[in-house]
């Protein structure tokens, strides 16, 4: 049952594929790979932990040889795994900025592209910055329960706890804090995970099995980087910029602004 699945999860075979390469009929194939899929789903608590499997310390360390860049504990943003066009009434939901159908995934990373947060139900129609206001991470950050901040792009509003780019830098300064490397480690990470695991390019399933399956790829990429296992060679995976739909918190303004003089100047 596990090298079904695992083959299917690293190939993107359609499932009549897998069925002739496994010697099995196409329904033995579906409810294998159902099976697998929830039973890794159930470890997502296990592998997938914020802010990570390692010391704060280690984790802001790391950043910060990136592109010397502060108190960082994690970058966040969404990628679009595609699904074929579900049926019922919420079918228009699921059609993204680009018209086609998908789920929209939310992942926070840290510096070793270990995922250490997932938010995998969301429709593709839904913002980015609307799934990780109504996420369970951002309730917790403001409360100061972890010491540092995220990074995220420019369709994030910026946050005393989530520091976005600034839209027109002048100085020096602005230009050091805008470096885009530090926060490019997101999208390193999924292109690693899409690379690992190619049925998360066109997922053939109604939007539930999808985040199943989505799910279970991003807990085998973790436990594949906790092994150390061999990487693939990737072309960085860039989804498109949402324009910001939320305003920026003024208290977020100034830290940032802190930031800059502080760190940057």
């Amino acid at each position: 049952m596990v090298c079904v699945a695992l083959r299917f999860f690293a190939s993107g075979m359609f499932l009549y594929s897998v069925g002739d390469a496994e010697n099995l009929n196409k329904a033995t194939i579906c409810r294998t790979i159902r099976n697998v899929s929830l039973a890794l789903k159930s470890l997502v608590h296990i592998f997938i932990t914020f802010p990570g499997h390692r010391r704060f310390i280690h984790i802001k360390e790391e950043f910060y040889k990136i592109a010397a860049f502060p108190n960082v504990i994690g970058t966040v943003d969404c990628t679009h795994i595609r699904i074929q066009r579900p049926s019922g009434a919420h079918e228009g939901d699921y059609v993204n900025g680009k018209s086609f159908h998908s789920v929209n995934v939310q992942m926070i990373c840290d510096a070793d592209c270990l995922i250490t947060n997932l938010e995998a139900k969301w429709p593709g129609s839904v913002h980015d910055s609307r799934i990780f206001r109504a996420s369970r991470i951002y309730q917790r950050l403001p409360l100061g329960e972890f010491s540092g901040v995220l990074l995220g792009d420019k369709g994030y509003a910026c946050e005393t706890f989530l520091m976005t780019p600034l839209t027109d830098p002048q100085t020096p300064a602005q230009q050091a804090y805008n470096h885009a490397k530090t926060r490019a480690r997101i999208e390193m990470t999924v292109s690693l995970l899409k690379s690992r695991f190619q049925c998360l390019h066109h997922l053939r399933a109604s939007p539930d099995r999808a985040c199943d399956v989505t799910v279970a790829c991003t807990v085998l990429h973790n436990i594949a980087s906790l092994r150390k296992e061999r990487a693939p060679r990737v072309a960085l995976d860039v989804d498109w910029d949402n324009a910001a739909i939320f305003p920026d918190n003024r208290n977020g303004r100034l830290v940032r602004e802190q930031y800059i003089a502080n760190y940057f100047s």
